[in-house]
């Protein structure tokens, strides 16, 4: 009987315990799908056209107004330097002597000709005037007379020569002192005293640099070329590049250049090999904190009008191409490429893959996926 009563309470027991877990399985399997049924809330933009001021930014090498290698024109030794390195030198200001004793020498050589050529000069003039007395009075013959003019005329010959052979002399004795042609900075100076100098030497004494001004050069590509056409006023690229307001420049710890800039020059052709076009800013340098070889980023304010500009937030990647999900009419999201006209720290101007009136997912984007149906939060 007990035996009995023990095997109903277990048949009992285990039935209640598969009861029980099949209510729990069911209740999961509820929670699960009410889950899965959820529909997310999204915070949503409307898309529609503004105008904004965006900022470019340009890759820029620095030269001063003129850079120009100081060369010798006189063969020597270098006898003296008169500057050091980045030294400050003015218009004319001497820079370097070559050993002047062999020019020395030949304006000695050529004066000393040249006063030969005037007393034989002289001995012939003395010579055709006795003779010319003599014709006059019939004692010689005209014959003698011309042979006199023919020898002065020839002594007049040898002065110019002989005047022009010291002129010669004094220029190249002239260029063993080298003087500095422009203001500004010196250099590098890869030669020292004692090193044999010349104007075929591969490399020249050094660089002077004026640098009250400087240029910085920068390139465009082909298609921000194009944009710079299009946003700027003018029929011709002279008057556009007039109407272009002054850029900045970006210096390489991220601070900004003191002075603004102005744009007033660009090449006539684009580089084949970078299919870029050059242009060049000007800043005033009158403080001297830029020189020649520094770098920068150029700043150049732009205008854009009637254009369509979006947070970043509002778009992911997807194998390289920038996509935003667009909310349609029945809150189901599709996915969208958009085209980036252009970058600024938070924002996208798109040129095309969206238009006036599209709703966008504006952030959040990491949970969504295309096709799913979303609550919109605003509109």
């Amino acid at each position: 009987m007990q035996q009995h009563l023990k095997a109903l309470l277990s048949t009992i027991f285990r039935t209640s315990m598969v009861g029980y877990c099949l209510l729990v399985l069911q209740g999961c399997s509820s929670k699960e799908e009410k889950e899965k049924t959820v529909t997310p809330l999204v915070s949503t933009i409307t898309v529609d056209t503004t105008s904004v001021t965006t900022e470019l930014e340009f890759s820029g090498m620095l030269e001063g107004i003129s850079n120009i290698e100081i060369r010798s024109q006189a063969e020597g030794y270098l006898e003296k330097i008169f500057v050091d390195e980045g030294a400050y030198v003015k218009k004319g200001q001497p820079l370097f002597l070559i050993n002047d004793t062999p020019y020395s020498e030949r304006l000695n050589q050529s004066s000393a000709s040249l006063q030969t050529a005037l007393a034989n000069r002289e001995k012939a003039r003395i010579e055709t005037t006795r003779i010319q007395k003599l014709v006059e009075g019939k004692v010689v013959s005209d014959v003698q007379l011309k042979n006199a003019q023919a020898e002065l005329s020839a002594a007049n010959s040898a002065v110019r020569q002989a005047e022009a052979t010291k002129k010669s002399a004094v220029i190249s004795k002239g260029f063993t002192l080298i003087k500095a042609p422009v203001n500004g900075y010196v250099g590098k100076l890869p030669y020292r005293v004692g090193s044999l100098v010349g104007h075929n030497e591969p490399e020249p004494l050094s660089v002077v640099s004026d640098i009250n001004t400087m240029y910085a050069y920068f390139s465009m590509s082909e298609e921000a070329f194009l944009q710079f056409k299009q946003h700027y006023a003018g029929k011709t690229i002279e008057q556009k590049i007039k109407n272009i307001p002054s850029v900045r420049l970006m210096l390489p710890d991220n601070t900004f250049y003191d002075q603004e800039g102005k744009v007033d020059l660009v090449q006539g052709q684009f580089e084949k090999s970078t299919a870029s076009i050059m242009f060049r800013a000007s800043f005033p340098n009158n403080g001297g904190l830029l020189r020649s070889g520094n770098t920068g980023k150029i700043i150049m304010a732009q205008y854009n009008k009637n254009i369509i500009q979006i947070p970043q937030s509002a778009t992911y990647e997807l194998q390289n191409k920038v996509m935003a999900y667009v909310v349609e009419k029945n809150n189901k999201l599709k996915s969208v490429s958009v085209k980036v006209a252009q970058k600024t720290a938070l924002n996208y101007i798109i040129s095309e893959g969206l238009k006036p009136g599209d709703i966008l997912v504006s952030k959040g984007l990491e949970r969504l996926h295309e096709g799913i149906q979303v609550k919109v939060s605003n509109k």
